[in-house]
């Protein structure tokens, strides 16, 4: 497949062989989000955010795996480094319980391991001066055991923001606010508060500024005098720079300055959960890099391709056996993946090519809602190449996902009626093109077959 020449061709999607596997990969699932009836075939041709199914369609991914494969697909930097290792079995070792060398010396290996991959991560959080990382399999993980170190550091409340997504596991759980599909019935931490998360002016201005002593509903419920919340029983606030489940909403820049503030003040530790925003998908290493906040920890997954809890030697407990993970750190393949791949996005100044592209993503997407080209779209927003459109109504995103999809273009859902844009960072101006061009081919079908409907009912 030539990437500078590749296209979406779509016969019948999805076709006969693809239903034929979802049918028995069902019989042994257990139910989840399973979006499309897409199966990729991991040995068809697949370069960049062009990808092939088992039934031959060829498909660009703006999904890259909910920011999981942040490179896209075979790409040829990681690919050509990947080749020059000769790997071993076992590729995933008790990780927390033994070291392991990949041969040479730590700072000049023959190929980076976990220890690498920890030093890279040390390197990118400097400016917060962050030194210690504690690797996991997953964000959800990450986020455990965020929340695990700063209770560890003192404090038994938290402050979580509505709208935030933060995993799946009981802990994480109990800090989310996006749905109540993903906390009903389990049982949460408690001593959770839950308050606004400005994305607007007009949010930032009726629902996080207030009359009250602090100015803020944060700093009011704080207050020494007339809050509600001793700021010494509070252990975290964490939030997503940008949230990602919850509609790809990027945080008021005001907000962030009362955080700062806030923490300032009561010395408070903040959480950034950076899994789906962080390694260059906003055109800076973090999101939270966009922000006059600073973060105590950030917590990164998906395209890092383990999970990384990264903090300051001061918040980490210093008890060895407070943190443990029989496969923490102990993935080979997946650490050295992590490496190469924020080598690569150094190495190709790709944080430049996310914000050029992400400029000309927005731009054509804005550009078409003022030409009329986009009935029902109403905002665009985001950071670099993590953007959003949302549209005036659930049905009609829907119909545009659907519709895209049998185009030959991955994309997701997000929020209530919000639609997520997630191309490889390497993604080039022609496939920005190309994808915006199959987004608002399928905008448009929508827009006709609600008017079609619309005339069918009035008869």
């Amino acid at each position: 497949m030539d990437r500078a020449t590749a296209r979406p061709e779509v016969a019948t999607i999805p076709g006969e062989r693809a239903s034929e596997w979802v049918d028995y990969h069902q019989r042994f699932a257990a139910p989840s989000t399973y979006v499309y009836e897409f199966v990729w075939d991991a040995g068809g041709e697949a370069i960049g955010p062009f990808c092939t199914d088992v039934d031959g369609n060829v498909l660009l991914d703006f999904t890259s795996h909910v920011a999981a494969a942040p490179l896209g697909y075979n790409n040829p930097t990681i690919r050509e480094k990947l080749r020059e290792f000769d790997l071993v079995d076992p590729l995933k070792i008790a990780g927390q319980d033994f070291y392991v060398s990949g041969g040479g010396s730590p700072d000049d290996p023959d190929f980076p391991g976990p220890t690498q991959l920890m030093d890279r991560l040390v390197a990118m959080t400097e400016d917060y001066d962050m030194d210690r990382v504690f690797l996991s399999n997953s964000g959800a993980e990450a986020v455990e055991n965020a929340i695990k170190i700063c209770y560890a550091a003192g404090g038994h409340r938290a402050v979580t923001f509505e709208g935030g997504f933060h995993g799946r596991t009981l802990g994480a759980l109990s800090l989310n606010r996006s749905k109540t599909v993903h906390r009903r019935g389990f049982p949460e931490i408690p001593g959770v508060v839950s308050v606004p998360y400005p994305a607007t002016d007009e949010e930032y201005d009726t629902r996080w500024r207030t009359d009250g002593p602090g100015g803020n509903v944060v700093a009011d419920a704080l207050h020494p005098e007339r809050g509600v919340v001793d700021p010494d029983e509070v252990a975290f606030l964490i939030l997503e720079p940008i949230q990602g489940e919850g509609g790809y909403r990027v945080a008021h820049p005001e907000f962030a300055r009362d955080l700062e503030a806030l923490r300032e003040r009561y010395d408070l530790r903040i959480i950034a959960d950076e899994i789906q925003s962080g390694l260059g998908r906003t055109g800076k290493p973090w999101a939270v890099d966009h922000l006059d906040l600073t973060p105590d920890v950030i917590t990164s997954a998906k395209g890092l391709r383990v999970g990384a809890t990264i903090s300051r030697s001061d918040v980490f407990p210093e008890e060895k056996g407070r943190l443990s993970s029989t496969w923490g750190a102990g993935d080979l393949v997946a650490a050295m993946q992590g490496v190469l791949t924020i080598d690569t996005i150094h190495e190709e100044n790709l944080l430049a090519n996310v914000r050029e592209r992400g400029e000309q993503l927005r731009t054509i997407l804005e550009d078409a809602v003022e030409d009329g080209e986009a009935p029902g779209m109403v905002d665009t927003r985001g950071r670099g190449l993590m953007l959003a459109v949302e549209f005036d109504t659930k049905e009609r995103r829907d119909a545009v996902l659907e519709s895209a999809f049998r185009r030959g273009l991955l994309t997701l859902g997000c929020g209530y009626k919000t639609l997520r844009l997630l191309p490889p960072l390497d993604v080039t101006k022609r496939e920005i093109e190309l994808g915006t061009r199959l987004l608002l081919e399928s905008i448009g079908e929508a827009a006709d077959r609600s008017r079609t409907d619309s005339n069918e009912r009035g008869q």
